[in-house]
């Protein structure tokens, strides 16, 4: 089997993530930058990303749109909501969109600490407020535990893929 773990990241969240997932695939594999990920040959494409405006940054929905039909996916992402809110939920579901034609063995989510200039920019927004304030709870994430979760999330995936 060949697994490719690729991730776009801009916060360096979803790398970390990216990682604790590349380390524990016990099987021929590659991690990559989204820049320079390739779209076929693999069994099994892990796709990470950090979610934005509730979906999936545009890079990373153009490489999944590119996908061989048939392929095995597996997402991951990083946000600074709460975990299992409605905007992580939403992104995972454009994610699913983009998939169409592709296999998506599962899905996997923790909160990573958003770029301060970000919320600065959210708090003077009465609209967004409330999510700014919430992201400020994401410091220090992705942490231990998180990361750990995101290794079993691998295995599992790799598991399914067979």
């Amino acid at each position: 089997m060949k697994v490719l773990v690729t991730y776009h990241t801009q916060t360096g969240n979803t790398e970390k993530v990216a990682k604790a997932i590349y380390e524990v695939v016990a099987v021929q594999k590659e991690i990559q930058p989204l820049a320079q990920a390739k779209a076929s040959g693999y069994d099994l494409v892990f796709c990470g990303f950090p979610v934005q405006a509730h979906s999936v940054p545009g890079k990373m929905a153009e490489f999944i749109k590119g996908l061989p039909k048939g392929q095995k996916v597996a997402f991951f992402a990083t946000h600074g909501s709460l975990r299992g809110g409605q905007l992580p939920r939403q992104a995972f579901e454009s994610a699913a969109a983009l998939a169409a034609g592709l296999k998506v063995l599962g899905q996997f989510g923790c909160r990573g600490k958003v770029d301060p200039k970000v919320i600065d920019a959210l708090m003077k927004k009465p609209e967004h407020k409330a999510w700014a304030e919430e992201a400020l709870g994401a410091n220090g994430n992705p942490d231990t535990a998180d990361l750990k979760e995101a290794a079993e999330f691998a295995q599992a995936m790799v598991g399914k893929a067979y």
